[in-house]
């Protein structure tokens, strides 16, 4: 068996799929298991080559007894409590980055300035595995969504990375003007906020949309246009290159924005240093500083690179 470890969220799954297929790659004849919040198995799915599932919610509590582990691969972080973690479930080798604290020493060196999935790529060519960090797109899931839709999602896991409210309502309701048809989404802890955009872009009830993880996919998959901040739903319009601007505050865009060779996506970011994202606190200022016209230019701009690619 190999086992992966991944246990966050829906961008950092994203993020890690090249890792992880790379990983698939490597060992085509052995059971692929992927240590990850069991919330994610619907999109987990779209990546394919998971044969298993692990739960694992964080890293608090120990992996169950798996047995026979020939390699475990450390694609949630540089230690030493996830190499820890994954040294009790007993692997004849660990794939990681250098940790000392974690008498793990023959990995490579954690660079905090790489982009998230250029990191674990690199992660994997240091133990002589090929990692293509374009290789991020999602199978389509087969689901009863809304199509052509453009998506507008207010929401962040942290209040520093969501943009005002009211903005987003504004980006809407021009949008809207504009012939887009729109649709609010979020989580169902971003409700409230879903419900003030909408409305505050004149927009009915029913342009609030709640969707499964899969649902949600598949609304991104097959959406005109997404307009959100640095959040997971982002990633999602990367693996589906659906056009997208993605409002940057606390994290520079070069750590986990889109590729920039794709002129469909456009992030916009107005910081000068990548400070932690999930901090608590008001909005950061790089984000307040984004203005309604530069997001509705961009959202111009990159329909019609999309249009001409």
């Amino acid at each position: 068996m190999i086992l992966v470890l991944r246990a966050l969220g829906v961008g950092d799954l994203a993020a890690g799929v090249p890792a992880i297929r790379a990983a698939r790659a490597a060992f085509p004849g052995r059971t692929l298991a992927l240590a990850a919040p069991t919330w994610l198995t619907p999109l987990i799915d779209l990546v394919g080559g998971v044969d298993r599932v692990v739960p694992a919610n964080g890293l608090d509590e120990p992996l169950p007894d798996l047995g026979g582990i020939e390699v475990a691969v450390n694609l949630h972080g540089s230690g030493p409590q996830s190499h820890r973690l994954l040294r009790a479930a007993e692997p004849a080798k660990l794939w990681a980055f250098a940790s000392p604290a974690a008498g793990h020493h023959d990995g490579p060196i954690w660079a905090e300035e790489d982009h998230e999935v250029h990191r674990w790529c690199r992660l994997l060519r240091h133990y002589g595995v090929p990692a293509d960090p374009s290789d991020l797109a999602l199978r389509v899931p087969d689901a009863d969504v809304p199509r052509g839709v453009t998506v507008v999602h207010p929401g962040a896991k942290s209040p520093s990375r969501r943009w005002p409210t009211a903005r987003y309502a504004a980006v809407a309701r021009e949008l809207t003007a504009a012939g887009h048809r729109v649709v609010v989404t979020g989580s169902g802890g971003e409700r409230e906020i879903a419900t003030e955009v909408a409305t505050r872009a004149g927009l009915g009830p029913e342009a609030v949309v709640r969707t499964s993880l899969g649902e949600l996919a598949g609304l991104v998959a097959h959406a005109r246009l997404l307009i959100s901040g640095d959040t997971g739903i982002a990633h999602l319009a990367t693996a589906y290159r659906t056009p997208s601007v993605v409002l940057f505050g606390p994290m520079s865009p070069e750590r986990w924005g889109p590729p920039p060779e794709r002129a469909y996506h456009r992030a916009i970011w107005h910081g000068t240093r990548s400070e932690p994202g999930d901090r608590p606190g008001p909005v950061h200022p790089a984000l307040l500083a984004v203005r309604v016209e530069e997001v509705l230019e961009a959202a111009g701009e990159v329909e019609r690179h999309a249009a001409a690619a």
